[in-house]
C-alpha cells in the first residue's frame, strides 16, 4: 500500500523542521564571525540587516524620511506588534528575535503544506506534489523564508492561500488573502490575475457563457486586491501634497498617477526599465541567472504545450481532461513569466531569490526538471542547497545580496 496524501503532509512537517534546523545552524554559527557593516551595532540590535533596518525605524517612529515610503506598512506592522507582544514585556532584543524566528518559522511550515494541498489539486499527482513541495524546503533565501520578518514569508503564506482559495472557487477569500499580501510587497496587485483567470478567462477558454454578474463580481474583488496600494498611496499624497504649501511642491506631485511609491523608488534605489543594466551590477545577474532560467524555460515549455492542445480543439462546450488540466497551471505561469520579467528589466534582478518561493510554479518547475532531466534536476538540487548555506553565510555576516 502506498503512502497517502496525510503520509506525504507528514512527511513535509519533519523536512521542514530538518531544514529550518539546519539554516538556523548555519545562522547561528555564521552569528560569531565579524559584520562587514557594523551599522546594526550603532542602533543595539545585533540582528537587523538590510531592509530589517528600515522597517524597525518605521515600527518605532512611523514614516519619518521620504525614502522610507518604498516599503509597505506590513512588515514594520508585524514588527511593531512583536515588540509591543515580547519586547516590551521582556525588554529584551534577543527574546523579540527569538520570537520572531519561530514564528515566522511555523508560518513557513504553513506555506508548505499549503504548496502542497495546491500542488495536489493541480497536477493530479500526490507523489509530483510531495516532490515539488519538498524542493520548495531548499530556499534560495532560506533566512527571509524561515526567520525574519522582510515581506517575502508573509507574501508567499499569503500568495500560497490566495492561490489555493482561488483553485477551490473561494473567490472572495482570495481576493482577501491577495489584498492582505498588497500590504506587503506592491506586487501583490499581479495576483489579481488568478481572480481574473478564474471568473473570466478559463471558463471563456472552455466554451462557458460569461454573465454581467461575473463581470460585476470579478471588478469588486479585483478592486478589493487594489485597495491597500491604493490607500497607500493615497495616504503618503495627503501628506506631501495637500499638507505642503503649494509655493514648495513635492517633484512627483502632477505626475500621473502621483505616485510616491515609484517616485521613490526610483529615486533611491534607481529602479525603473533597463537602469540596472550597468556593468557594475553583472555579478548579481549571474547569481539570479539558476530560477530566472528554470522560470523562464518551464513556462516556455508550458505555453508551447497549451497552445498546441488549443489550436488542436479550439473553444468547445466540453474540453478534453488534459486541456483542462493545462488551464490550471497556465495562469501561474503567465503570473511568473510577468513577474520575473519585471524583477529581470526593471527591478534589482537579484531580489528573485528571495521571491522564487512567493511562486509555486517555481518549484513545479523544479520538479519537472528533475523528473524531465534528471541530470539538470540534479544540478538545481545542488545549487539549491549550496547557495542557501552560502547565502545564510553573507545574511549572518552583513554581506550583500540583501
Amino acid at each position: 500500500m502506498g503512502l497517502t496524501p496525510d503520509d506525504h503532509r507528514q512527511i513535509l512537517r519533519r523536512l521542514s523542521w530538518a531544514s529550518a534546523g539546519l539554516y538556523g545552524l548555519v545562522r547561528c554559527l555564521s552569528s560569531s564571525l565579524s559584520l562587514f557593516d557594523e551599522s546594526p551595532l550603532l542602533i543595539h540590535n545585533k540582528f537587523l540587516r538590510w531592509d530589517l533596518i528600515h522597517f524597525a525605524a518605521i515600527a518605532d517612529q512611523g514614516y519619518t524620511y521620504e525614502e522610507q515610503w518604498a516599503f509597505l506598512p506590513g512588515a514594520p506592522l508585524f514588527m511593531y506588534i512583536s515588540k509591543y507582544l515580547v519586547g516590551f514585556a521582556t525588554n529584551n532584543v534577543l527574546a523579540c528575535e527569538i520570537f520572531t524566528s519561530v514564528a515566522l518559522s511555523l508560518l513557513a511550515f504553513e506555506s508548505i503544506q499549503t504548496l502542497y494541498n495546491l500542488s495536489l489539486l493541480h497536477l493530479k499527482s500526490p507523489r509530483l506534489a510531495l516532490l515539488a513541495s519538498a524542493l520548495a524546503l531548499l530556499p534560495s533565501s532560506p533566512v527571509t523564508f524561515f526567520f525574519v520578518p522582510y515581506n517575502e514569508p508573509f507574501f508567499t503564506f499569503l500568495s500560497y492561500k490566495g492561490m489555493h482559495a482561488c483553485a477551490t472557487q473561494q473567490w472572495t477569500k482570495a481576493a482577501l488573502f491577495f489584498a492582505v499580501a498588497s500590504t506587503f510587497r506592491s506586487n501583490g496587485i499581479l495576483l489579481a490575475g488568478f481572480l481574473l483567470w478564474g471568473l473570466l478567462v478559463q471558463p471563456f477558454m472552455t466554451g462557458k457563457r460569461i454573465y454581467i454578474s461575473t463581470l460585476i463580481r470579478s471588478t469588486i474583488l479585483t478592486a478589493i486586491i487594489f485597495v491597500p496600494f491604493i490607500s497607500y498611496q493615497a495616504i503618503a499624497y495627503m501628506i506631501f501634497c495637500l499638507d505642503k504649501p503649494i509655493s514648495n511642491p513635492v517633484s512627483w506631485r502632477n505626475k500621473f498617477p502621483p505616485s510616491i511609491y515609484t517616485h521613490v523608488q526610483s529615486k533611491y534605489w534607481n529602479v525603473g526599465f533597463l537602469r540596472y543594466w550597468t556593468v557594475s551590477q553583472v555579478p548579481n545577474f549571474v547569481i539570479a541567472v539558476p530560477p530566472m532560467a528554470l522560470i523562464f524555460a518551464y513556462a516556455g515549455h508550458h505555453l508551447r504545450s497549451v497552445s498546441k492542445i488549443f489550436l488542436a480543439e479550439g473553444l468547445r462546450q466540453t474540453p478534453s481532461v488534459k486541456f483542462q488540466n493545462a488551464l490550471f497551471i497556465t495562469p501561474h505561469a503567465l503570473h511568473a513569466l510577468l513577474f520575473s520579467s519585471i524583477l529581470l528589466f526593471a527591478s534589482h534582478t537579484q531580489i528573485v531569490l528571495r521571491l522564487a518561493a512567493s511562486m509555486p510554479f517555481t518549484y513545479w518547475a523544479a520538479a519537472w526538471l528533475y523528473i524531465e532531466y534528471p541530470r539538470l534536476g540534479g544540478v538545481w538540487v545542488t545549487w539549491s542547497l549550496m547557495w542557501g548555506l552560502i547565502s545564510t553565510i553573507l545574511w549572518a555576516t552583513f554581506l550583500p545580496p540583501a
